[in-house]
């Protein structure tokens, strides 16, 4: 098996397979950062436990999986890997990032996640897939706008992905709450199946993405900015104009 290093994502992998991928090549230039798991959800009130974890029910504003392949050239192998990125709403900046990779003719597999940032990096992280075995994980490194997570899977693992629904990753906040990601797999046995895609093909998409997202964060600015604007005191109403001074 190639380190760890080798297969870190897109943006470590861009240099050896020479592809970019998803969110997971934002951890080179980061666009935004993902929004902390624990402002998804109210905390519980002052003096009362929480109740179970805080679930995030994420949505993806790509239309579906997306599976990259390349050449690893230290390694001398075939890696691809499908990958999707994940918001709380469907036009909102990714939350979070799965990618499966494959590489050829290694039987171990790896399922790795760009986490949002602000979480407890110890014990790691579990998921299972809809009401399976429950698998853990460990964090490998963090950037500024996330921290990457995996755990080595077999092929079974993957095989219940493709035809699961659901993915359910579990991690906990920065003051020890569970925080519950429900990442819906619909498509992903299909990409994982299919075949790879064409990586201009891929950059544009990205691109096109990227420019929905930046359209959208203006308008919720300008937004905000009429709405501070109208709440200001006395702000319908001009200053009037000094009184010209006597002869």
């Amino acid at each position: 098996m190639p380190s760890k290093t080798k297969l870190f994502g897109a943006a470590v992998v861009a240099g050896a397979i020479a592809l970019a991928g998803s969110a997971f090549a934002q951890a080179k230039k980061p666009a935004h950062k993902p929004a902390a798991p624990a402002q998804a959800q109210p905390a519980a009130p002052a003096g009362q436990p929480q109740k179970g974890p805080m679930v995030v029910d994420l949505k993806s504003a790509q239309a579906e999986w997306t599976k990259v392949c390349g050449k690893d050239q230290s390694a001398n192998k075939e890696v691809c890997y499908t990958t999707r990125d994940f918001g709380t709403q469907a036009d909102q900046p990714p939350v979070l990032a799965v990618a499966v990779y494959d590489v050829k003719g290694e039987e171990t597999k790896i399922v790795r996640f760009l986490m949002p940032i602000g979480l407890m990096l110890r014990p790691g992280f579990r998921f299972t897939v809809d009401k399976g075995a429950t698998i853990e994980g460990s964090f490998e490194i963090c950037f500024p706008n996330g921290c990457f997570a995996e755990a080595k899977v077999k092929q079974n693992t993957v095989d219940s992905m493709k035809k699961g629904t659901a993915l359910h990753v579990q991690v906990r906040n920065g003051v020890g709450a569970e925080v519950a990601f429900n990442v819906p797999l619909d498509g992903f046995g299909k990409a994982y199946d299919g075949p790879a895609i064409d990586p201009k093909v891929l950059e544009e998409q990205q691109k096109k993405l990227q420019e929905q997202l930046q359209k959208k964060a203006e308008e919720e600015r300008k937004k905000l900015e009429a709405q501070k604007g109208a709440a200001a005191p006395g702000g319908a109403a001009p200053a009037p104009a000094p009184a010209a001074p006597k002869q």
